[in-house]
């Protein structure tokens, strides 16, 4: 039972694997925080200056901040959780920010 299965995988491997768009968008060639940010969009484009200027720049330190760190320097709720999220699929690879930047919704 469980070789069918398997044998149904390999001879279909889109099967197992998650639906791809076929309009996918462009990724930034380059990303730093203010990029980072953008790509979220949310309203939380709006923290770009506060957040570059705490971490220097480095979008490596602004992947690795955590959620005390935000909250002093001022970033609401809602806004910490969606860094915090899209940092998290960024480091996994599960996320890039697309070319053009989102609208605040």
């Amino acid at each position: 039972m469980a070789f069918a299965h398997v044998r149904r995988l390999l001879l279909h491997p889109a099967a197992g694997a998650p639906a791809r768009s076929f309009y996918s968008q462009p990724y930034q060639a380059k990303v730093g925080v203010v990029e980072f940010l953008n790509g979220v969009g949310k309203g939380v484009e709006t923290h770009a200056a506060k957040l570059e200027e705490a971490v220097g720049g480095d979008l490596q330190r602004l992947l690795e901040t955590r959620t005390l760190r935000l909250k002093k320097l001022g970033v609401p709720v809602k806004h910490r959780k969606l860094i915090l999220s899209f940092a998290h699929k960024y480091r996994l690879g599960l996320w890039k920010p697309p070319a053009e930047a989102r609208k605040a919704q």
